[in-house]
């Protein structure tokens, strides 16, 4: 099986934030934990989301896992740092959007995001790669 150079980078992408993920680590105060996990293949997360007049201010992750959970677990909380919350659940529906193989909307820039759009053509692997951002929905709601 032949990758093109697209390929090449968007497993890069997700192998470094896998191996240096961004935001580990927990919050403490004033702060909305979620935990979430796939018992089909063990990964779990707790997420940490501070959230404050409307928008999330901090976001953290816990967790165990494959390179995609914890790969996506590390953009998801970078995306959505600084974020107004429904702009964090706008990018949750578009990112449930590729998982499916749909159309999605593109006018919001993901970023590292859209390395992880080859799991589509992996059916097991789509809860992996949305396991973070299904804890981000139910935490915002949560906090609402």
């Amino acid at each position: 099986m032949a990758f093109n150079n697209l390929d090449t980078l968007y497993r890069q992408v997700i192998m470094d934030h896998y191996k240096n993920p961004r935001n580990r680590g927990t919050l403490n105060e004033d702060t909305v934990n979620i935990h979430m996990n796939n018992p089909t293949c063990g990964d779990r997360i707790e997420l940490f989301l501070k959230v404050e007049d409307g928008k999330v201010v901090d976001a953290k992750f816990e967790g165990e896992g494959c390179s995609i959970s914890m790969s996506s677990a590390s953009m998801m909380t970078q995306a959505i740092k600084g974020q107004e919350v429904d702009k964090a659940f706008k990018m949750a529906h578009i990112f449930s959007d590729m998982m499916q193989g749909k159309e999605y909307d593109d006018s919001i820039d993901l970023g590292d995001i859209e390395a992880l759009q080859g799991v589509a053509k992996f059916p097991a692997r789509i809860k992996c790669a949305t396991l973070a951002w299904k804890a981000m929905e139910k935490g915002l709601n949560e906090q609402k």
